[in-house]
C-alpha cells in the first residue's frame, strides 16, 4: 500500500527523515507546489491530490499544514486511513486566537522572516539533535517567503468541519504551535513538541506500524 506523506509549513519531505513504515507500505512524499493567488486549502489540496493514484489502495500521513490538507484530501477519495500529527482536522480544533489574529490581518503585517528568525532561535530551547536542528535550519531558510504567507491566510480563513472517519491523530503534550488542549487526538505522545516526527520518531513510527497493520487487514 502506498503511503502519501505531506509535510508542514516551512518544511519539506525530509522532515519525515526519521519516520520509517512496516514492510508492504511504500511512501510517497507529496512535495510543495505554487499556490495560486488567496487560494484555499481545499483547492489547493484538489490540486497536490493529482500526485495520488485513487485507484489503489492507499494512506495519508500529514504534518502540520499537511495534515489540514490531508483531511480536505479525504473528501475528495476514500482513503484507508488518515494520520495527522502534530496538527487539527477541522476549523473548529484551531486555536481562537488564530482566528482573532486571521480577521485582524496580524499574519499580513508580521513579515514572514520574523517568523523564520523566531524558528531559528527556538531551536537553541528544542530537543532535536544538532544534525536535525540544522535540517530545520536549512528548511526554513529555503522555503518560499511567499507561501509561508500563504500557508498562513490559508489556515486562518480554513472552513472545514468535516472530521474524515479513518482517522489517527497523533499529538504532542508539549505542542505550543497547535496546544494539544485544543485537539482531540487519539494517540498524544508525552513530552512531544510540534517537530515530534524528528524528536520522538520510534513512538510515531509504533503507532503508524499498527494502525496501516489494521487498516491493510481490514482491506483483505
Amino acid at each position: 500500500m502506498k503511503v502519501y506523506f505531506i509535510s508542514g509549513l516551512g518544511a519539506d519531505s525530509r522532515v519525515f527523515k526519521h519516520i520509517h513504515l512496516p514492510p508492504g507500505f511504500h511512501p510517497v512524499y507529496l512535495e510543495w507546489i505554487k499556490p495560486l493567488n488567496r487560494e484555499s486549502l481545499a483547492s489547493y489540496a484538489l490540486r497536490l491530490s493529482a500526485g495520488i493514484n485513487p485507484a489503489e489502495p492507499f494512506a495519508l500521513v500529514g504534518l502540520s499544514l499537511g495534515g489540514m490538507i490531508a483531511t480536505e484530501m479525504a473528501k475528495l477519495y476514500v482513503p484507508e486511513q488518515v494520520i495527522i500529527i502534530s496538527s487539527v482536522p477541522s476549523v473548529l480544533s484551531l486555536p481562537r486566537y488564530y482566528l482573532i489574529g486571521g480577521r485582524l490581518n496580524l499574519h499580513k503585517i508580521i513579515p514572514v522572516s520574523f517568523f523564520k528568525k523566531a524558528s531559528f532561535i527556538k531551536r537553541f530551547f528544542t530537543a532535536e539533535t544538532s544534525g536535525d536542528k540544522k535540517l530545520i535550519r536549512e528548511m526554513i531558510q529555503q522555503c518560499d517567503a511567499a507561501f509561508i504567507r500563504w500557508g498562513m491566510q490559508a489556515i486562518v480563513t480554513w472552513k472545514n468541519t468535516d472530521v474524515p472517519k479513518r482517522l489517527i491523530h497523533i499529538h504532542g503534550s508539549q505542542d505550543f504551535i497547535l496546544p494539544k488542549r485544543f485537539a482531540k487526538a487519539t494517540h498524544v505522545i508525552s513530552r512531544g513538541g510540534h517537530l515530534m516526527v524528528m524528536t520522538h520518531a520510534a513512538e510515531i513510527n509504533a503507532i503508524l506500524e499498527k494502525t496501516l497493520k489494521q487498516s491493510a487487514a481490514a482491506t483483505m
